[in-house]
């Protein structure tokens, strides 16, 4: 679901690699960033049969999504669309039915009202311990929290929402939590259709997981839907992988807990951005100590070889929010610079000889 390795820049919404809300359907509680335009996409496939309406479906369709991060950082304005055609069958009438539409077409804004890792010391590792770094601890299962306003709409006579205005309103809380350097979990609660006959509640709860190599990731979520017009719980899983920085491919696929409607579905798709984010300069009056990014080093100015950086250590990033943090290896260097800086401003510290 989310891919990428998280970089946090100023307050930790923008990424230097595409975060993207594929391959499920759990909404990240960060925004892209601001001036970053992204496009996220699949084909679908349904097959939907109903025990008790005695119908066969089959669904073709295609998921849409746009996002663009609008004004500053923890704002983001999104599109999303599904348009579907079902022809289903009336076995019991010896008919069949052909349906296109929209089943969902909404837009809606995303605010970060609270993001648990705009604190720069939380995110700094811990030069003794590898196993700090990477162990699960309870205080991971804080999370960052946004919140989503939008409105549903209808064109037309909508076969899927029959009797729906042309426009209801739609409610979303979204939280993430990194509960360890490869495991991310999100939730998101939504009101939708707010304004209709056939107001919808659900929920979704998603956890991800990154490989050793972190260009790889797997994911698992739970869909729970509840209405008078429909209600289900939904079990999907699937597996991403970052090409580049602004390139992401996913397939996943899923199924229905009952046969009212029975479903089993799967989906192919990516996701591509558009970098047009530059970060707003700072006055050095106004910069933090390290803000500046600290002493030029030895070579610093020579171009990085591609594949291993001098570590040992694949250069590329990895899956969203999958913070994989230093390597053991890493961690005794960091640890060396560090005593290293300590004995030179103690050695700083007294009277200057003349």
């Amino acid at each position: 679901m989310l891919l990428l390795g998280l970089s946090f820049a100023g307050t930790a919404q923008y990424t230097d690699v595409i975060n993207s809300n594929r391959p499920g359907l759990s909404v990240s509680a960060y925004a892209v960033g601001r001036n970053v335009l992204q496009f996220e996409a699949g084909l679908l496939y349904e097959q939907q049969d109903h025990s008790l309406l005695d119908t066969d479906s089959n669904i073709w369709g295609t998921d849409i999504s746009l996002r663009y991060g609008l004004l500053f950082e923890a704002l983001e304005l999104n599109y999303e669309g599904t348009f579907q055609n079902q022809n289903i069958t009336f076995n019991n009438l010896g008919i069949s039915e052909n349906r296109t539409d929209f089943s969902r077409n909404r837009v809606g804004l995303k605010f970060l009202v609270y993001d648990r890792y705009k604190n720069p010391e939380r995110n700094k590792p811990n030069l003794y311990s590898w196993k700090a770094n990477y162990g699960f601890k309870w205080k991971n299962l804080i999370p960052s929290v946004s919140i989503y306003g939008g409105a549903t709409f209808n064109l037309g006579d909508n076969p899927f929402y029959v009797g729906d205005p042309t426009v209801s309103y739609r409610a979303m809380l979204a939280t993430q939590s990194r509960l360890t350097p490869r495991f991310v979990l999100i939730s998101n609660i939504a009101y939708d259709r707010i304004s209709t006959d056939f107001p919808e509640l659900s929920y979704l709860i998603s956890l991800s997981h990154a490989f050793r190599n972190p260009k790889w990731s797997v994911f698992v979520e739970n869909q729970g839907i509840q209405s008078d017009r429909y209600s289900d719980v939904l079990l999907r899983g699937g597996v991403a992988h970052l090409f580049n920085d602004h390139l992401q491919a996913d397939i996943n696929m899923g199924a229905s807990f009952k046969n009212t409607p029975s479903r089993i579905f799967i989906s192919l798709g990516g996701s591509y951005r558009m970098d047009f984010h530059k970060d707003k300069p700072v006055p050095i009056e106004d910069q933090q100590a390290g803000e500046n990014g600290g002493p030029i080093k030895k070579n610093a100015m020579k171009k990085k070889k591609k594949g291993k950086d001098k570590d040992g250590e694949d250069g590329g990033n990895g899956a969203e929010d999958i913070d994989l943090g230093p390597s053991k290896k890493q961690l005794r260097k960091q640890r060396k610079e560090a005593k290293k800086k300590k004995k030179n401003k103690q050695n700083d510290s007294g009277p200057i000889d003349f």
